[in-house]
């Protein structure tokens, strides 16, 4: 019983064998060197501490590893009594009365030795230790049947001394396979250090996007609540306008209604009346004596008309009971341009002007339509009069500058040629390319690709567009310049940031045949 007891004592933790060359950790626990070794080098990649296997202890660095001799002696003299079923792993080959775990194998003799066998063995460099193994073919040359000892820098495989001198390697940059091993470690180190910054860089990168990630979902909830509030306050406003018309219209109802009951009440009180004159004056004609019927026809002058003094006629009853249909218009305009302008709806793009081309800015190749919205390429060179405003290239100009506020306009492109759009400043240069400058910002369609351009510094789309119409956002205070294609749904394309100093005006270049923009406010 106390010798199982022992022998649990003698048991790494880790191999559940007896320990092999026992080390000690700073938390007091022993274990096989070479289990420890895996455990560390385990963690040393992860992100975490070091830690004890067995109690968790956890250390900030790698921990140091101490031999602890005296537990390496207790099992080595101990080991020979232990039960041979408790013994597991390589053994000695050259213990032939017991089973000794082996703590080396020679890979010329092909040999495992336990650490006595190991002091007293051939200390020749031909003899080459390793770890415990029974698997050595793979430790010597399919060829010569030699130890490999030696690798092959340009064939990036191990060899044998025969390989070197007479075999295919002959004539190759060749080394010690301990010296190929250090320096492929060391290599091997220094991409890890690099994988390190990498990771650390990658990392980086994702917390930003996360960042963002987080920015766009709260911008994206603000903008929600600010879109849903002012639905719900335009609702309101509907609601109230609706209920305000529709008073007025009640009031007026019920006056006009007013005024037709007067009217009817008016109308058969004159009906009651000449019904009376009817019944007195059939009884008159039925009189037989010519002389009373004279004398009582006299007396009453019952040919006298009915007075109509107070009476209304129907057009007038048709003209106070119509409710005009142009009211209601008018009343439900005049109260959406109200609620229009208390929900600052109508500030937030100011557009003084309809935005037109300049055909004085026009290259010869450019033609403007006379209402100034329509610029087209013409192979056709125009011969147009050569003033300082006009652009030597094929390039528009807008006649509208803007130098403050909110500003928007779409422009119609054509299914075929290639063009740039955006905006430059009054004093480009007639002789440049707007976009190739630090003075104009433009999209751009041409064949090859889609993309945005400043200063002759190109972005390009990885998709080509679906549209021919694109929409144009100029925040001139706050120094932002939008592109939009209007496709469905839209979709941004691009946002330039920039601190603008000059005038604005919207820039056009158009190449190719068949190029063409239209403008539209």
């Amino acid at each position: 019983m106390a010798f199982a007891n022992v022998s649990e004592e003698l048991n790494c933790c880790i191999c559940l064998n007896v320990y092999q060359d026992p080390v000690l950790l700073r938390c007091g626990h022993n274990f096989c060197s070479r289990c420890i070794r895996d455990v560390l080098d385990a963690q040393e990649g992860s992100d975490l501490f070091y830690s004890c296997p067995q109690c968790r202890t956890e250390f900030a660095e790698r921990p140091a590893l101490h031999r602890n001799i005296a537990l390496r002696n207790i099992a080595e003299s101990l080991q020979p009594n232990i039960p041979e079923q408790e013994i597991s792993g390589i053994l000695c080959n050259y213990c032939i009365n017991s089973s000794v775990p082996a703590v080396k194998t020679c890979v010329l003799c092909e040999a495992s030795l336990c650490e006595g066998h190991v002091k007293v063995h051939n200390k020749a460099a031909e003899h080459v230790l390793i770890e415990p193994t029974t698997c050595l073919e793979n430790r010597k040359c399919s060829v010569h049947k030699k130890i490999l000892e030696y690798y092959c820098n340009e064939d990036s495989v191990c060899i044998c001394v025969s390989c070197s001198l007479n075999g295919k390697h002959k004539g190759h940059h060749v080394e010690p396979i301990n010296d190929a091993f250090e320096n492929k470690r060391k290599k091997l180190r220094n991409d890890v250090e690099g994988f390190l910054l990498q990771n650390l860089q990658a990392k980086s990168r994702i917390q930003t996007l996360l960042d963002h990630q987080i920015k766009v979902k709260e911008d994206a909830s603000s903008v929600k609540k600010t879109v849903t509030d002012l639905v719900r306050t335009i609702h309101q406003k509907l609601d109230a306008l609706e209920k305000k018309i529709i008073d007025e219209f009640d009031q007026r109802e019920d006056k006009i209604s007013t005024r037709i009951a007067e009217l009817i009440q008016h109308l058969e009180s004159e009906v009651d009346n000449i019904s009376k004159k009817m019944m007195e004056v059939e009884k008159l004609c039925n009189m037989a004596d010519p002389l009373d019927f004279l004398q009582e026809a006299e007396k009453d002058d019952y040919m006298k008309t009915v007075d109509h003094k107070g009476s209304v006629e129907l057009g007038e009853v048709t003209e106070v009971s119509h409710l005009h249909e142009e009211i209601i218009v008018i009343n439900l305009l005049k109260g959406l341009i109200r609620i229009v302008n208390e929900t600052k709806m109508g500030t937030v793009v100011q557009t003084p002007a309809e935005v037109v081309f300049d055909e004085d800015t026009a290259g010869n190749h450019i033609t403007v339509s006379k209402d100034l919205k329509i610029a087209s390429y013409l192979d056709m060179k125009m011969y147009y009069t050569p003033i300082p405003r006009r652009f030597i290239l094929n390039q528009v100009l807008s006649k509208n500058t803007f130098s403050s506020g909110q500003h928007y306009w779409e422009v119609e492109t054509g299914k075929t040629g290639n063009w740039r759009m955006g905006v430059a400043y009054s004093s480009i240069d007639r002789k440049a390319v707007v976009g190739s400058n630090k003075k104009s910002w433009v999209l751009r369609r041409c064949t090859e690709y889609c993309g945005v351009i400043y200063n002759d510094k190109e972005i390009h789309f990885p998709y080509r567009f679906s549209s021919q119409n694109f929409g144009i956002y100029l925040d001139y205070d706050a120094g932002r310049l939008s592109f939009y294609e209007l496709s469905d749904p839209i979709r941004h394309l691009h946002t330039f940031s920039a601190t603008f100093t000059e005038p604005l005006h919207a820039a056009f270049l158009l190449y190719a045949t068949y190029a063409k923009l239209k403008i539209i406010n």
